[in-house]
Parts: structure tokens; C-alpha cells; sequence
């Protein structure tokens, strides 16, 4: 099984990849088109230079190596603003598709606290929607991972057709072999769990209406097609 995970920064998702990468049967890919993306749009991201040197910045070379198997499943962390019109989307076709989403207004702030300025491409609801339309697939709101890691990861399981394995709940802390390099920027959090955190509280209060509003009736239409959470575990 091939697992592409699309999502927007700051969004659980590192935290997914270590939850499938700590299962013995699931390896894992962390943002395969990040230098391609920095190389072609020229974005001045932190660690810029790190990022570029450490990836093939060819997206057809990175689309190559995005169709491989895994051993015996693959687990692929994407961005979905990384996927440029100009870069091949092929790869991507037979996967089980799953998409992130988490409310813009917790996106806003915590992506506003690593870098200063972002627009709405820099969070990519848009982009993620669109590759909804394209691929369809599953869709988590990780607001539910996070109040019952257990049951929604198990939903997901049984959803596409996944044995379930406790292994999804806990990782070592420190990362995974797999990170990126520009993990040691991005995943500080991350780094010191062991598991999903709990619930998070009232929805923060932000500066940017306007990145709010162009994100919002984005995350709206995904919600809606999300997942419901359960009371009851999966088996």
C-alpha cells in the first residue's frame, strides 16, 4: 500500500508520518518536492539552502522516485502547496489518498510563530482542496486525531482497509532517520513527544482576516467530507 498524505504546514503532520513510520511495516517519506518547490518559485523558506542541497530539485526526479512501493507499505508526508501546476501529478495515481486538514485560525498562528509573513499559498487550503477534486480520497480533521488518537486512527485504518497496529500510537522521541533537514527548524515539538498531544483549547484570536478568510471556506468544504469522530475504538 502506498499512503500519500497531503496537508498544509503545521497540521500534524509530522506527527502522522512518525505514527505510521513506527509501524514495523510501513516505511516513510517527508516532503519528497520541498526543494523543487523553494527551487522553482525562488521563496526565501528558513534554511533555504540546507533544504535545496539535501533533494533533487528536479520535480520529474522527485516524481520518480514518489511512485516506488514500499516495504511492504509507504507512508508519503506531502505538502499540497508544494505541487506546483507545472509539476506531473501521474505519480500520485493508484495511492490511497488521505488529506489533513486543521482550522486556518490554528494554521494562521502557529505557522506565524516559525515565519513571519505567509499568504495563503504558504498554507495551501486551496491546494489541498484542489487535489481533493482530482484524487478524493480520505479526510481526517486531526482536531479528531488529536481528542482520540485510538479511534480516528483506527477509523482511518479500517477505512482503507489497513490492519490496525498499536505501534501508530507512540514514537521514540528525537525524530525519525526519515526527517528532512529542515527538521531542525520545523519540528521542535515534535521531536520531544512520544504520542499525539491532547486537545487543544478555544481557537486562538489572529491578526489576519484576511489569510482567515480566503482559508476558511476551504477548510469548510473538506470538514464536511471528514471522517466522523465515534465514541467506540476501532477493533
Amino acid at each position: 500500500m502506498r499512503i500519500i498524505a497531503w496537508s498544509g504546514p503545521r497540521n500534524l503532520s509530522t506527527a502522522m508520518m512518525y505514527s505510521f513510520g513506527n509501524r514495523p511495516d510501513f516505511e516513510v517519506m517527508d516532503e519528497p518536492f520541498y526543494a523543487a518547490y523553494l527551487a522553482a518559485t525562488g521563496l526565501d523558506h528558513p534554511m533555504r539552502d540546507a533544504v535545496l542541497a539535501s533533494q533533487p530539485t528536479d520535480p520529474a526526479a522527485v516524481a520518480d522516485g514518489c511512485r516506488r512501493g514500499g516495504n511492504p507499505h509507504l507512508y508519503q508526508k506531502q505538502m499540497a502547496h508544494h505541487m506546483l501546476p507545472s509539476f506531473p501529478l501521474g505519480w500520485a495515481e493508484g495511492a490511497v489518498h488521505l488529506h489533513l486538514i486543521r482550522h486556518p485560525a490554528r494554521v494562521i498562528a502557529s505557522y506565524g510563530a516559525k515565519r513571519e509573513t505567509a499568504t495563503e499559498a504558504d498554507i495551501g487550503f486551496a491546494a489541498q482542496a484542489t487535489l481533493y477534486d482530482r484524487f478524493g480520497g480520505v479526510v481526517l480533521d486531526t482536531a479528531d486525531i488529536r481528542n482520540n488518537p485510538r479511534g480516528m486512527l483506527g477509523k482511518l485504518c479500517a477505512e482503507i482497509g489497513l490492519d490496525w497496529s498499536n505501534a501508530m500510537l507512540e514514537w521514540p522521541a528525537g525524530g525519525h532517520a526519515s526527517d528532512g533537514v529542515w527538521a531542525a527548524h520545523w519540528y521542535g515539538a515534535v521531536h520531544r513527544s512520544t504520542g499525539f498531544a491532547g486537545p487543544e483549547g478555544p481557537l486562538p484570536q489572529v491578526d489576519r482576516d484576511d489569510l482567515l478568510a480566503a482559508a476558511l471556506p476551504f477548510y469548510d468544504a473538506l470538514k464536511s467530507r471528514a471522517l466522523r469522530p465515534s465514541d467506540q475504538s476501532a477493533s
